[in-house]
Parts: structure tokens; sequence; C-alpha cells
């Protein structure tokens, strides 16, 4: 008589090729999330040191920035900066133009993200 599989084993064996990809993918992505939030929580506005400002200033002219914040939250847009309770250090701010960047499919260079970052920074949330 053959044992019984373990659910493990009959969870794996359910799973198909595509279904595997799939979640071996997903694990991926939150374990490098995991990492870049613990990262993100450990830098101060340090990372901003050089960044471009006009650069930043001229790409969020460019992709309308100030626009999509309007059509998002209403007013002048400016609800969307500093939520209530989603970020408070400078890697989470530029980890949420990083998420911009890549919903909005900008292709903004990581220096790009972080002279964006440093605008925002700047005019928004002044960390330190």
């Amino acid at each position: 008589m053959r044992p019984a599989p373990s659910t493990t084993a009959t969870l794996a064996h359910r799973i198909t090729g595509r279904s595997r990809a799939l979640c071996a993918a997903s694990l991926l992505i939150l374990a490098g999330a995991a990492l870049q939030t613990g990262q993100a929580r450990a830098q101060g506005a340090e990372i901003f040191k050089g960044a471009d400002l006009a650069l930043g200033e001229k790409l969020m002219a460019e992709h309308k920035c100030a626009q999509c914040h309007i059509s998002k939250v209403g007013g002048d847009g400016s609800a969307m900066y500093k939520p209530q309770g989603k970020f408070n250090n400078a890697g989470l701010l530029r980890g949420m133009v990083e998420m911009c960047n890549t919903q909005m499919n900008l292709g903004l260079f990581p220096e790009e993200v972080t002279a964006v970052a440093a605008v925002l920074n700047r005019d928004h949330y002044k960390f330190k």
C-alpha cells in the first residue's frame, strides 16, 4: 500500500507549469519588496544628495504628474502628497515615485526617479 502524499506534495502536483512560474515570480516580487522596504526604512534624505532638481521638475511637467494627481484626488492634486500612514521617510518616497514610474510605464531611469523624488521632497515632504 502506498502512503498518502503530504499536503505540500499534493498541492505541488496540482500546480501546472505556468502556475508554478507565476507562483515563483510572485514570491520573488514579495521577497524583493520586503528587502526594498527594509532598505528604504534605513535611508534618509541623503539618497537625494546630488539629484538633478531641474531634471526632476522637467520630468514632472513632461509626464504631467500634477494632472494625473488631480484626476485621482481632485482639487489641485496636493492631497496625493503625504497620505496618512503611507510613508514617512525619503526611501519610501522614492519608492512611491518608482511605483508611479512602473504603473504608468514612464520608462524613467533610476537617476530620473531620484530627481523627481528629490523635487517632491524639497517641495512637500522635507525629509532630513
